[in-house]
């Protein structure tokens, strides 16, 4: 079985899926460590699944460790997407975060409902961010855009050498 070419625009749009998915993150993660009053204490204590592992992770021998973790986090999978660097790893530390996030405060209707931009029954955006994420994982996105096909050319070019 072969597999199927993208044609340019297909791979044009991945690499802007890409790219937006990116920079969601990466603001994220720089509005959170340019805000010395975040943070993520109050999300996690209000977790309406796990909350026993949400609880021990908001304790305060642990906080300031979790909000770096995940301010890093997200500037490091914005980076990622954004530029092309490592995008398969950025993709599946993403998609961590995002289920960490998702089990945190899962829209289900038998749990309260947690801090969200509206009402939401099963996907939220943070699944759909998850799916996005595993399509990104799937193609190989810095053959057509990203600071890894530079150096995927210089290789190349030093092979036919």
């Amino acid at each position: 079985m072969t597999t199927p070419k993208l044609t340019a625009a297909q791979g044009n749009m991945l690499v802007l899926l890409r790219v937006l998915i990116g920079w969601h993150f990466l603001y994220e993660g720089v509005i959170k460590a340019y805000n010395p009053s975040w943070t993520s204490k109050g999300y996690l204590l209000s977790a309406s699944a796990l909350k026993p592992f949400f609880t021990w992770l908001a304790n305060e021998s642990m906080i300031s460790t979790i909000d770096f973790l995940n301010i890093a986090g997200l500037i490091a999978v914005g980076v990622s997407l954004l530029l092309g660097i490592k995008v398969r790893w950025g993709a599946i530390a993403g998609i961590l975060l995002l289920a960490l996030y998702y089990l945190a405060h899962p829209p289900f209707s038998s749990l309260p409902q947690g801090p969200a931009e509206g009402s939401y029954w099963i996907v939220n955006k943070n699944l759909i961010e998850i799916a996005a994420l595993l399509v990104i994982y799937q193609f190989p996105l810095t053959t057509v855009f990203g600071i890894e096909r530079m150096f995927l050319k210089q290789k190349a070019n030093i092979q036919i050498n």
